[in-house]
């Protein structure tokens, strides 16, 4: 199959490890991958695709009339049989491009929980399929696509890796790193800076726990949102409050975060609302001791006996159930063993690659 993928984000976040190696799985199994890309992008050296196979539009918002006859040139130049779009923004250019070229099948996925807009349903009339990276994304799909237009394909990672590398080596190499002591123990947190994901609820937990637990450090992995660029300040002015200021490790983005989730004691997502966190699976996968609020992308995941569950806003709670892990190291093993297996049955890439590739063939049969 001849398949393009648009993506306009600029970093590199979850949305963007998925679209890598969907990308990458497909080409090794075969498949001739094409993406476009903002030409500002910082991440597609990743996608280890020949410089012909990439196109640089600016797809700066949701009407670009003339990204959508980019692509649809680059369409019928290449005969490109599905186009497939991963972000909001990109959907109307991606689907215009597609009616523009006329040959091409439109695919999108929809990797977040806040639901599309009504005026979708018409806007986008000429979709093939779209896919829900959750039970919660696709029932908001089912407010805008009839059943036969919606696939539920869980989001996977490369378990395997994961699980084989050595998580006490790895652990200790990020400590060494980070002059973090090797018999500390280590809570963190990843992911966006941003209100939503729960990071002032984790640094206010941090400081019950840290009463409790003198020798416990503490790490924060994510780089500032859009929408509050003086957030990290904020957060790091309350750590001084509680003169915590050497106990709390600051990451913007980890690179490759195996070493990272190696060296956690308990991993923490204290997100207000959630789809479906990539960044829990690749908790599971690394068979972290995982604290997480009780939202419905971390119950689709995850069930008590492989995370504990807390309430929403709840910091008193979450040091609660750190605690309890800290305090057991048994424990901490036993949930991070079944996360992992868990893991391994429902959440590796080559079954999700499996599963969307269906997809693509479903739909050119049906053409």
């Amino acid at each position: 199959m001849r398949v393009l993928h648009i993506n306009s984000a600029r970093t590199f976040n979850g949305g963007e490890q998925h679209f890598v190696d969907l990308c990458r799985g497909l080409t090794r199994r075969g498949h001739e991958i094409f993406v476009a890309l903002r030409p500002t992008n910082k991440w597609q050296a990743r996608l280890e695709l020949p410089p012909e196979n990439i196109l640089h539009v600016s797809l700066r918002n949701s009407l670009g009339v003339l990204s959508a006859t980019r692509i649809a040139e680059f369409i019928r130049e290449r005969n490109i049989e599905i186009v497939h779009a991963h972000a909001p923004r990109d959907y109307i250019p991606a689907s215009l491009a597609c009616r523009i070229a006329k040959n091409a099948q439109f695919v999108l996925t929809h990797h977040v929980v806040f639901p599309m807009k009504p005026f979708h349903r018409l806007a986008l009339n000429n979709l093939a399929v779209s896919i829900a990276v959750s039970e919660a994304v696709e029932a908001n799909l089912r407010r805008i696509f009839p059943p036969d237009k919606i696939a539920f394909v869980a989001n996977g990672i490369d378990v395997a890796s994961r699980a084989g590398a050595s998580r006490e080596k790895l652990g200790q190499e990020f400590r060494f790193e980070h002059n973090i002591p090797f018999d500390a123990l280590l809570v963190g947190i990843v992911g966006e800076l941003k209100l939503l994901k729960g990071q002032r609820d984790f640094i206010l937990a941090a400081n019950i726990v840290a009463q409790k637990f003198p020798d416990a450090r503490f790490v924060v992995v994510g780089k500032v949102g859009s929408a509050r660029k003086d957030f990290r300040r904020e957060l790091k002015r309350l750590v001084k409050i509680f003169r915590l200021e050497e106990r709390f490790l600051w990451l913007d983005f980890v690179e490759d975060n195996s070493a990272l989730l190696a060296a956690l004691d308990v991993f923490v997502s204290a997100s207000h609302t959630e789809n479906f966190r990539l960044a829990i699976l690749e908790a599971m996968a690394s068979g972290c001791a995982i604290v997480t609020t009780e939202t419905r992308g971390a119950r689709e995941t995850l069930d008590e006996t492989m995370g504990k569950f807390v309430p929403v806003k709840e910091p008193v709670r979450l040091a609660e159930a750190i605690g309890e892990f800290l305090t057991d190291e048994t424990m901490r093993e036993d949930f991070g063993a079944n996360a992992q297996t868990k893991a391994k049955e429902k959440f590796d890439v080559g079954k999700m690659i499996t599963e969307i590739e269906k997809v693509y063939q479903e739909i050119l049969a049906r053409k």
